[in-house]
């Protein structure tokens, strides 16, 4: 390790998230002095109550999590919204961060920043050749920038400042309401209710032909954890499984693992989207010296476990 954890004072942003509620066990681990302060205590969008935040807690790392986050409606419906508030968070956060002296900055862009076109599995390199998918370019193109302003940093500054991009996330704390989730915690949401109340049929969408590089939160803590730990350069990182699967398989992985025994019908007058994506994950390997372990149906089952025992907190959650 060129930077150990251990001893350090470590600030998490967005901590009350679904990656910052997964990562933050796993900081505590490796003996960080964890600081996980909420909006009620430091408003990100202002830029004095960031520079406070940094005065009064004088983190030697910082993990930046913090996002304005929402479904493919809300990113219709609110794009000027989403994509203003993720670059000042950003801004504001790396900038103050810099200016306290943090010793390193640690920062997540999602997979959907990359451009819709790329070819599969995507490359990190392949990050400005292209636009994102429309739907949520604003945001997308918003957590992008965030990558620009760390090379801008380092460049100008010599600021330590990393980027990671995890894939297709899934697991506990994860947003499971039906409407507005991504396609596993919905599904397992979803198979687990219609066997409970004995549904005889499901209908899915699609095909069912479409690959998708889904990838367990914890292998992605893990994944951030070692990144902070061991990689000083600024170039993307993509923390993934690097395996794709077909979305028939993974609904009749989460079928099985919920004791559905109904049918399953396929709807292909429904669109497939995407056909293939996955991530290139050479990077990581040759970079990190890490790998994500955790297969597709041992990811599925523990999350499908930790929503049976807290629905309540899962979906309220997200009412």
């Amino acid at each position: 390790m060129t930077f150990p954890l251990s001893q350090k004072r470590v600030l998490v942003t967005g901590s009350n998230g679904f990656v910052g509620r997964n990562l933050v066990p796993h900081l505590a681990a490796v003996g960080c002095e964890l600081f996980t302060p909420t909006r009620k205590e430091y408003d990100l969008m202002d830029q004095h109550q960031v520079r406070a935040m940094f005065r009064d807690i004088q983190p030697e790392v910082v993990f930046h999590l913090a996002a304005y986050v929402g479904g493919i409606l809300a990113n219709r419906d609110f794009p000027a919204d989403f994509c203003y508030r993720n670059m000042i968070l950003v801004s504001h956060t790396l900038h103050e961060a810099w200016s306290a002296g943090v010793q390193k900055f640690v920062g997540v862009m999602g997979g959907c920043s990359y451009p819709a076109t790329a070819p599969s599995p995507i490359r990190e390199d392949a990050l400005w050749t292209g636009y994102p998918q429309p739907e949520s370019a604003p945001y997308s193109l918003a957590k992008a920038m965030g990558h620009e302003l760390a090379k801008a940093y380092r460049k100008q500054h010599g600021f330590n400042a990393i980027v990671l991009v995890p894939g297709n996330v899934y697991g506990p704390w994860d947003n499971f309401d039906l409407q507005a989730s991504h396609v596993i915690p919905a599904l397992i949401r979803k198979y687990v209710e219609a066997n409970e109340t004995g549904a005889a049929e499901i209908t899915a969408w699609g095909t069912g032909a479409p690959k998708r590089d889904f990838v367990y939160i914890d292998d992605v803590c893990r994944g951030l954890v070692r990144a902070a730990e061991v990689y000083e350069g600024a170039d993307l990182i993509n923390i993934s499984s690097g395996a794709r699967v077909t979305i028939r398989e993974l609904v009749e992985t989460i079928a099985d693992l919920a004791g559905f025994r109904g049918n399953i019908r396929w709807d292909s007058t429904k669109p497939d989207g995407q056909m293939d994506k996955g991530f290139d994950v050479t990077r990581m390997k040759e970079l990190l010296g890490f790998e994500c372990t955790t297969s597709l149906r041992d990811g599925v089952a523990s999350t499908m476990e930790w929503f049976k025992a807290n629905r309540s907190a899962a979906l309220r959650e997200v009412a």
